[in-house]
């Protein structure tokens, strides 16, 4: 998927609502960019389900906005539940989706919103 496609998708979800799959994934992401978040987690901040979030996972990490990484084999082990996969904005993915989803809610005529604005901590 292509800047421009991301553009023109999040720009759509805006449209409809706001909170249209990229847009609530960027935005949990967007969160916290320097925490690591599992797949499940990220379904959950952006209160989708994971047959949306993990296809778009996916292609945020095809152009280089997410990076991710399997955890330690022995942790999910001695906690008994499933390994997990974790995901991460970087820095670019951060800088490039405040200004994608920003440029979406413009194209709209909407006011941005401030939660665009609000940087925690740098994205590792």
């Amino acid at each position: 998927m292509t800047w421009f496609q991301i553009v023109w998708t999040t720009a759509s979800a805006v449209e409809h609502g706001g909170q249209g799959g990229i847009a609530a994934e960027l935005r949990a992401l967007l969160h916290d960019p320097g925490h690591d978040r599992y797949g499940l987690e990220v379904c959950e901040l952006a209160q989708l389900p994971s047959g949306t979030v993990y296809p778009i996972l996916a292609r945020l990490e095809q152009i280089g906005w997410v990076e991710s990484r399997w955890e330690d084999p022995e942790t999910h082990v001695a906690e008994g539940r499933p390994r997990r996969r974790y995901h991460r904005i970087t820095a670019d993915g951060a800088e490039q989706a405040r200004d994608a989803v920003a440029r979406a809610y413009r194209s709209r005529r909407q006011q941005v919103p401030g939660w665009l604005n609000h940087h925690p901590g740098p994205a590792i």
